[in-house]
């Protein structure tokens, strides 16, 4: 099992600044090529993946351990910083809790090894304007100090198998 852990962004008002999200779905959300119609992923374009799904039983059970919320974590290359980028996302992925930058390609890295991947993001700041004085980053990466805490008896004990099936 590969654990992509750190702090991100949250998307208003799903995941408030301090809360945890663990990932259902890690999203490259601007992997692809911008068109007249608007944005087409890769897989549009007949290449590529854009998403990877952590084992659903294990997200929930990180999520409950620890109170996390689940949901999407974005990936992206350049972190939003208008309420206009964060609208456009959240109308591409509504199930959108947080975004980051690294998530997506530990996954893919993960992925090419045939290794499960999990995604945490403890969050700093809301997704939107940048507003540095908002931050809390010391507070977030405490939540996310807390959660790995609380998750080594439920990593320990995972098999490596989706136990839904």
């Amino acid at each position: 099992l590969v654990v992509c852990a750190g702090v991100a962004g949250g998307f208003q008002p799903g995941a408030p600044v301090g809360s945890l999200v663990v990932a259902d779905d890690i999203v490259a959300a601007d992997l692809g090529a911008e068109s007249p119609e608007g944005f087409l992923p890769v897989t549009e374009l007949g290449f590529g993946t854009v998403s990877h799904r952590p084992p659903d039983s294990l997200a929930r059970e990180v999520a409950a351990v620890t109170g996390g919320l689940v949901g999407t974590v974005l990936t992206v290359s350049t972190v939003t910083g208008s309420a206009a980028r964060a609208a456009e996302l959240r109308a591409r992925h509504p199930r959108a809790l947080a975004e980051a930058m690294e998530g997506f390609g530990v996954a893919e890295a993960a992925g090419a090894h045939g290794v499960p991947v999990l995604e945490i993001r403890a969050v700093s700041n809301p997704v939107g304007p940048r507003d540095r004085a908002a931050w809390r980053i010391g507070d977030a990466l405490a939540a996310l100090a807390g959660a790995f805490g609380k998750l080594t008896p439920l990593l320990e004990s995972w098999n490596g198998h989706d136990r839904t099936h």
